[in-house]
Order: structure tokens, then sequence, then C-alpha cells
């Protein structure tokens, strides 16, 4: 435990976990995304849906989204600047099996076409858990350097990857691997000791398999 356990992060507030974490899911997604937004769907589950309104999470979840920090004065203004930026914006409720409270799953669209779809829960004290990646189940919060690669379910897969990483000089701190039936789609999710540079990034891009890397830089 640290003090921002005990005091909370830095926030325009009014809830550490309805404002604050829910800002956090925004860009955390705005992230994974890896473009700019024009079309984002928000559904609200437990207490984010029962009270949501009022602590602001769903202005919060679109500040994100627009890449503002939970400190950021303009929260209370997000769906105004969103309109401005010509990101279309729908908010709606949902039940989830087994979901955290305060769960939100977020459906986003870019530029170029490009498409996620994460479900995510605050925790409290500004700290989040992505819980899923378009339809794969994921356990990592953003916080610290983390690479989130696709690739096709191949023998050898980890081993390359793995490779890539040790001569940039890269250690692995944490690996999760998931994947949505055998021979299918799967992902890695890697945190790592220290940030990742562009060049490493790169070269992982061109290893036979891998369909797309995301990079968050915690």
């Amino acid at each position: 435990m640290n003090l921002f356990d005990i005091l909370g992060p830095v926030m325009v507030g009014p809830s550490s976990s309805h404002t604050a974490g829910a800002a956090k899911i925004g860009y955390v997604c705005r992230k994974l995304l890896g473009e700019e937004p024009t079309q984002l769907e928000i559904y609200l589950h437990g207490s984010f849906a029962a009270t949501g309104e009022g602590h602001g999470t769903d202005k919060a979840i679109v500040a994100g989204v627009l890449g503002m920090q939970p400190d950021d004065e303009r929260i209370a203004i997000s769906f105004q600047i969103a309109k401005e930026r010509n990101l279309k914006v729908s908010v709606h409720e949902i039940q989830l099996k087994q979901a955290h409270p305060n769960t939100a799953q977020l459906k986003l669209k870019g530029t170029h076409q490009n498409t996620v779809i994460v479900q995510a829960a605050s925790l409290g004290g500004g700290r989040i858990q992505i819980c899923s990646l378009d339809g794969l189940q994921t356990n990592f919060t953003g916080d610290y350097p983390t690479l989130i690669i696709r690739n096709t379910d191949k023998p050898g897969m980890v081993a390359n990857v793995a490779t890539a990483l040790s001569m940039q000089g890269i250690n692995i701190a944490t690996m999760q691997l998931h994947r949505d039936i055998r021979g299918g789609t799967a992902a890695m999710v890697i945190e790592s000791d220290q940030p990742i540079a562009q060049q490493a990034i790169e070269k992982l891009k061109k290893v036979d398999g891998i369909v797309r890397v995301v990079y968050l830089d915690g």
C-alpha cells in the first residue's frame, strides 16, 4: 500500500472510483484503440449505472477517451468537447454476470475504422482493471509499461516474442496468455520493468503471426 491508496489520486472529483477511475478507463481505452476515436458506446453496470450520473461517471469516461487525465477541469464539459471533436457518444445500462459493481463496457471506433471492445472495472482510489479486450479475458491495470499483442494461436509465438524483447534488453515482469479457441485468435499481455522503445515495438510488428501490437506506457 502506498500514499495514493490512502489519499486517492489527484482528481477533479467527486469520487475516486466513479470519476477518477472512470476517466482512467476511458484514457486506457483510447490508447488501446490506437487512433482518434469517432464513435463511443458506453455501457454502465452495477453501481456505475445506479449512481454514475450523479458522480459524473459518463462524463469522466468520455473525458478519458478524449485524452484527459482525472485532474482535468474540462471533465464537466466533456460531452460538449466530444461534440466539437465529432465524437459520437451514447450511454446505456447493462447487466453483466460476475462483474465488479463499478464496471463499464466501452465500444470504440476510430478514424481509420479500428475498433476495440473493452470491459473494465474501477477498483477504488483511481485504480482500474482491464477485464476483457475484444472478448478475450484479460487482467491488467495500465499502470506499468504494457504490451498487448494480438496474434494467431500457433506454436512458437511466445518464444518468438520473448526472444525479440530480450534482444532489445527488455525484461518481462509478467506475461498473460489468452485465446478464444485453439488455433484461433490469441493475445499476450506483457508488463515490463522498463519503458519499451518504439524500435522494439516495430520489430515485434514484423514477427510472423503477430496481427497487432498496442503499447501502454504506464
